[in-house]
């Protein structure tokens, strides 16, 4: 993680006008209140939907942190996601369960048809692809979530329609 910005991305909130605004209300709103580390990250995770690494970098210097305080907490919760986001997002549960009766293979398969890796998300931005941790619906065992719904008993043949069903 570097110390400072030297080069921005032209794709990065921090270059936008319309987000950019936003990162500095959140700062100026909270910079004197107890917390305000968590307080813009929160902030700034719900307006723009996640924290990049340089904007991780100008929230801390604008807080006058260390850096490592600002990523530390970035990179404890799993709620902040340090890259965007697609519009849809298909989680994974890699539950005993979920893992058990078929995840791998289902990951593999997504991976195989979107090109791209956990974590990662389409070059058009429609689609995220994700792991979680147990859902609670182990009886559905494996699980899939697509864009807040379970869909259980999936298997590797089937997911293809699931992409359909996103995508179309």
């Amino acid at each position: 993680m570097t110390r400072s910005i030297k080069e921005i991305p032209e794709n990065d909130p921090l270059k936008s006008e319309d987000l950019k605004p936003l990162i500095d209300k959140a700062i100026a709103e909270n910079k004197d209140r107890p917390g305000a580390v968590m307080l813009v990250l929160n902030e700034v995770q719900s307006k723009i939907g996640h924290v990049s690494p340089c904007m991780q970098v100008y929230i801390a210097q604008n807080l006058k942190v260390p850096l490592g305080q600002v990523h530390g907490v970035v990179t404890f919760y799993s709620f902040f996601k340090t890259k965007p986001r697609g519009k849809h997002t298909i989680k994974f549960c890699l539950g005993t369960a979920c893992y058990v009766a078929g995840t791998p293979q289902l990951v593999e398969k997504a991976k195989q048809m979107l090109n791209i890796d956990l974590g990662d998300t389409t070059p058009d931005g429609q689609i995220t692809l994700e792991e979680c941790r147990c859902v609670g619906a182990c009886s559905q065992a494996p699980v899939v979530v697509v864009n807040e719904e379970v869909q259980g008993k999936l298997r590797p043949n089937k997911f293809p329609q699931v992409l359909k069903k996103v995508q179309g």
